[in-house]
C-alpha cells in the first residue's frame, strides 16, 4: 500500500485516535451521515455533483471527469484548495475521503500536492469506514459482555452512568431523554450519526480494562434514534440490574430535570417571552404525546394541571404546582407500565439496590 493511502487495516487507529478527516464529498452527502472527527470540504458542491453524476450515467467516466474540470476551475478551484489548505494548517495530521476512496480522493490529493501538501486519503473512502463501523456494532456483545441498567422512571439512571467508567450513554449520543418527555433543545443526529457515534465509542471501550459494558435499559427507539437491530437484541438477552428510588426522590429529580432546568434552557435559547412559550409548548406537546395511552380523561386532567403550573410559575415564580401533575403521571403511567413490563424479564434481574450498592455490586463486576 503506498505511502499516501491509508490501508482499511487502520481504521481502528483512525477511530481511536479521533484523527481529523476531510470530507470531500458533496453537502447533501455529508449532511445525511459523517464521521465525528470530520470536517466537510467539498471537492464539488450539491448542483456540480449532480450535473457530473448525470453526465457519467449518458455519457460515461471520461466525459463526467472533463465535465468536472470544467465546473471547478480557475478561482472556484483555488478557493476549494486553499479551504483544505487552512484546515490541514489547524491540524496537520489529517486525512481525506470521498464516497468510495475513488476519483475525488485521489484528484483531491493531487491538487494539493501541487499546492505543495501531501497528506493520504483513505482507502475505500466513506463506504468503507461506515461498514467497519456497522461491523463493531454488530459484533460488539461477543467482544465485551453488556448489563442493562434498569429501573423507574426518575430513579437517576443517567446520573449512575455517568459515574460509570464502563458505561455508553445512548441517550446522550440519540440527544433525548428517552420519554415522551425527553426531546431536547438542539435536533437528533440522523440515523447514520447516531450508528457511527454509538461504534466509536463501542470501539473505544474495547480499549478499557473494564470487562463490561453499562447501558441504560432502553426500547428500541430513543427519541427518533433507532438502536441497530443486532445489538438492541443483544441488551434484550443479557443480564439486568436494577436501581431502586423513593418515590419522593423520583418526583424531586424529574421537577429539576423537566421543570426547573428545561425552562431555564429554553429562556436561555429563546430569551425571557419565547423562552416560556416554547416550555410551555414542550410540557403539553409531550403530555399530548401519550393522550391516546393516557385516555381522553386523564389526558385532559393532566393537561389542565399543566396549564395551571406553568401559570403558576411564570405569573408568581412558584413551580410546586408541577410536582401534582409529575406525581399522577409516575403513579397512573410510567410505574404501571414498568412493573408490567419488569414482571416479564425478572429472571433476568441479578441484582437491585440503590445508588451506592449498585456501584459496589458493579465494582465486584470489575474487580
Amino acid at each position: 500500500m503506498p505511502a499516501n493511502i491509508i490501508a482499511k487495516t487502520d481504521y481502528q487507529g483512525l477511530f481511536l485516535q479521533q484523527r481529523p478527516l476531510i470530507d470531500v464529498r458533496a453537502p447533501i452527502e455529508f449532511s445525511k451521515g459523517a464521521f465525528e472527527h470530520s470536517a466537510n470540504f467539498p471537492l464539488m458542491n450539491d448542483s456540480e455533483r449532480t450535473k457530473v453524476g448525470t453526465c457519467y450515467k449518458e455519457q460515461g467516466q471520461q466525459a463526467a471527469i472533463e465535465l468536472g474540470h470544467q465546473l471547478v476551475n480557475g478561482k472556484t478551484k483555488q478557493q476549494r484548495i486553499e479551504s483544505w489548505q487552512q484546515f490541514i494548517a489547524k491540524h496537520p495530521n489529517s486525512y481525506l475521503y470521498c464516497f468510495r476512496g475513488g476519483l475525488r480522493s485521489k484528484l483531491s490529493q493531487q491538487w494539493l500536492k501541487e499546492a505543495g501538501i501531501d497528506i493520504p486519503y483513505i482507502e475505500g473512502g466513506y463506504k468503507a469506514m461506515r461498514q467497519y463501523l456497522i461491523d463493531i456494532i454488530d459484533t460488539a456483545a461477543t467482544q465485551q459482555p453488556l448489563v442493562i441498567l434498569s429501573g423507574s422512571t426518575g430513579s437517576g439512571k443517567t446520573e449512575l452512568l455517568q459515574l460509570r467508567p464502563e458505561s455508553i450513554d445512548l441517550e446522550a449520543i440519540a440527544n433525548h431523554r428517552g420519554s415522551s418527555f425527553g426531546k431536547n433543545l438542539e435536533p437528533q443526529p440522523t440515523q447514520i450519526n447516531f450508528e457511527n457515534q454509538l461504534a466509536t465509542q463501542l470501539l473505544q471501550h474495547q480499549q478499557l480494562p473494564q470487562h463490561k459494558i453499562l447501558l441504560e435499559d432502553e426500547s428500541f427507539l430513543i427519541g427518533r434514534s433507532a438502536i441497530p437491530k443486532a445489538f438492541y437484541q443483544a441488551m434484550q438477552a443479557t443480564e439486568m440490574i436494577v436501581l431502586e428510588e423513593s418515590l419522593a426522590n423520583r418526583i424531586n429529580r424529574i421537577h429539576k430535570d423537566y421543570v426547573i432546568d428545561k425552562s431555564a434552557a429554553f429562556i436561555t435559547k429563546y430569551g425571557q417571552e419565547h423562552g416560556k412559550e416554547q416550555f410551555s409548548q414542550y410540557l403539553l406537546s409531550s403530555i399530548n404525546s401519550i393522550k391516546k395511552r393516557l385516555g381522553g380523561k386523564q389526558h385532559q386532567q393532566l393537561s389542565a394541571i399543566i396549564e395551571i403550573a406553568i401559570n403558576q410559575q411564570f405569573s408568581i415564580n412558584n413551580t410546586s404546582e408541577h410536582f401534582e401533575w409529575i406525581s399522577i403521571l409516575l403513579e397512573r403511567y410510567y410505574d404501571p407500565m414498568y412493573q408490567y413490563q419488569m414482571s416479564k424479564r425478572q429472571q433476568r434481574v441479578k441484582f437491585s439496590g440503590d445508588k451506592i450498592a449498585i456501584q459496589q455490586y458493579l465494582d465486584q463486576l470489575a474487580g
